[in-house]
């Protein structure tokens, strides 16, 4: 992975009528975004949910790689004819779509030459040029294409496959994150925490209070996101001190 220090923004493509039909609950986006800031120093700007459609595929596809720095795609590279992702990715960039050797050559070996029927040979098919994102669970491999990486939506095969996404990325600033859980409603710290904001948006700390209901009482998260560790502190420090100033309970 290159080494640089600048923020860098990525988008999430989540393909799948499964999804949006609410038969398949997505649970990529968390990890994922997860996994590129911890690991990676990239933060996920935006998501979107498409049906498999050739021409929502390829307009989205194209419309996210042109705003941001990487695109992840999950969903649509299986062996069925709904499927169609890479088809749609390969038309997208004005590529040609068909076996990748190396891919062919790594199916065909894991499935055997007698089992490796058509369904599993589509899997070997994607854009030209494209570089594998190699698969450690169930052999087929995503793929990366210019500035777009295409990842399967099944959850436990795309966490065994990210590891092998970091050679193709390059690295960011890493945003940290320190919380504080109170005994008390948002209507009661909001101006507090409205004028701690104003204070610090501009060192890029961003603050956000999340109601919870836990063991029958009512209370909220404060969450301090940065990349610039020291404001961060700071900014906890100063809701520390307004949380003690109004006598209310840290939830621990």
């Amino acid at each position: 992975m290159k080494n640089a220090k600048k923020k860098i923004k990525a988008a999430i493509l989540i393909i799948g009528n499964e999804v949006l039909s609410g038969r398949t609950q997505d649970l990529n986006v968390s990890f994922i975004s997860n996994w590129l800031n911890v690991n990676c120093g990239i933060s996920v700007e935006e998501v979107r949910i498409i049906p498999d459609i050739e021409k929502k595929i390829i307009f989205n596809a194209l419309d996210l790689s042109k705003k941001f720095k990487y695109v992840f795609t999950t969903g649509g590279i299986g062996p069925t004819h709904d499927d169609i992702t890479a088809l749609s990715i390969a038309k997208a960039f004005k590529v040609k779509y068909g076996f990748n050797k190396e891919a062919y050559s790594i199916l065909e070996k894991y499935y055997g030459k007698n089992n490796f029927n058509d369904g599993r040979k589509k899997m070997a098919r994607m854009p030209s040029g494209s570089s594998l994102i190699y698969n450690p669970s169930s052999a087929a491999p995503g793929f990366k294409i210019k500035n777009v990486l295409c990842l399967p939506g099944v959850p436990s095969i795309l966490k065994s496959m990210i590891g092998n996404l970091k050679k193709y990325l390059t690295k960011g600033k890493v945003v940290s994150e320190k919380n504080v859980s109170l005994y008390t409603v948002e209507s009661n710290i909001a101006l507090e925490l409205e004028n701690i904001q104003n204070r610090y948006l501009k060192k890029n700390v961003t603050i956000g209070s999340y109601p919870f209901f836990r063991l029958g009482k009512v209370g909220v998260s404060v969450v301090l996101r940065s990349d610039n560790n020291l404001s961060l502190v700071k900014c906890y420090n100063d809701i520390k001190k307004m949380v003690s100033l109004k006598k209310i309970k840290i939830f621990k």
